[in-house]
């Protein structure tokens, strides 16, 4: 194991990037979430997606050169085309003037269509508790659960995030979660390095749980909390991809390997601002509702909060993730 600070992932990660052909905006916009991703310990959405990103830069499944668009079709409504960029270029280019909608209408949206996988969600939502507003985020993703009772996927593992603000230029819980029992980037973890999975995890592709990490990629990821979990993946479909205009899970190529072009994806914010709607309410009743986690309750986010805490003053990293990215970046060994 070897640690490196957060800047030096951010910086080797940026410049893997670019030398795979993507714009330094687009570079520094996704380095930063996935040098993020470590700093809070979600190895899943970090460094271990880095080479994929990579390739699909190459095969052209995203384009590194794209120039998100940004429109306002209505005084509460940003729009951003992201032209099949990463989306984290896309988020960026939006979030500011969401915010700025939010605090003059009360609540405002931002749709994002034609995007790419957007990592970890609650990194962007975090961003919108920053400001003082409770930001919602939803993302859908290519079709890897099956309606329940069926065996075929019609939607994604669609993960939903919650940001609330702490009043102190903070965010006091992040919800950050999929539709799906796990996200299936740790599937995907698991089944590079030959490790198994719990038998609630994933369904093969005769519809049986399993194990085995690899078999589960040619299935269908398990949705959380039964039929409960399909709801929510649908939820997450009508926001991040009907609402949008990007590609439903159904027609999205998939995340991962080079088959298909561009995925098309979407994300979907909306960013409200407490003193519009609470009557000075807000704080008093957060610190009600959060009250009940003190002790032995755990508010979500507390994990990821606790490994920032902890991986301040550097981050571990694998010798061989840390070998594969500096070849990816183009430094001798």
């Amino acid at each position: 194991m070897r640690r490196l600070t957060e800047v030096r992932i951010e910086t080797l990660a940026r410049e893997a990037l670019t030398r795979h052909g993507a714009s330094e905006w687009q570079a520094e916009a996704l380095a930063a979430g996935i040098a993020a991703a470590e700093r809070d310990g979600l190895k899943s959405h970090g460094l271990m997606y880095l080479p994929t990103y990579c390739e699909h830069l190459t095969c052209g499944k995203v384009l590194g050169l794209a120039e998100p668009r940004l429109t306002r079709p209505a005084p509460a409504v940003v729009a951003v085309d992201a032209g099949n960029g990463f989306a984290h270029a896309a988020i960026a280019l939006g979030l500011p003037p969401l915010i700025e909608a939010a605090r003059s209408q009360g609540v405002a949206a931002l749709a994002i269509r034609n995007s790419y996988n957007c990592g970890a969600l609650g990194y962007h939502t975090e961003r919108i508790a920053q400001a003082g507003l409770v930001g919602l985020g939803f993302t859908n993703a290519p079709a890897s659960i099956a309606p329940w009772g069926g065996r075929k996927a019609a939607v994604g593992t669609n993960p939903w995030s919650l940001a609330v603000p702490d009043g102190q230029g903070g965010a006091r819980f992040v919800i950050d979660q999929s539709a799906s029992v796990v996200a299936k980037s740790e599937v995907i973890k698991r089944a590079r390095a030959g490790e198994p999975i719990p038998a609630s995890w994933a369904f093969d592709a005769s519809g049986e749980t399993t194990t085995d990490a690899r078999e589960a990629l040619k299935g269908t990821m398990a949705p959380a909390g039964g039929y409960k979990g399909v709801g929510s993946a649908l939820l997450v479909e009508i926001f991040a991809a009907c609402l949008t205009g990007a590609n439903p899970g159904l027609v999205a190529s998939p995340f991962s390997g080079t088959a298909g072009g561009p995925p098309g994806t979407g994300q979907f914010f909306l960013a409200v601002s407490p003193e519009a709607t609470s009557g000075g309410a807000f704080a008093g009743n957060l610190e009600t509702v959060a009250g009940a986690f003190i002790g032995e309750a755990r508010l979500p986010g507390t994990r990821r909060f606790g490994a920032r805490e902890s991986n301040a003053q550097g981050i571990e990293v694998a010798a061989e993730t840390l070998a594969t990215l500096e070849k990816l970046a183009g430094i001798a060994a």
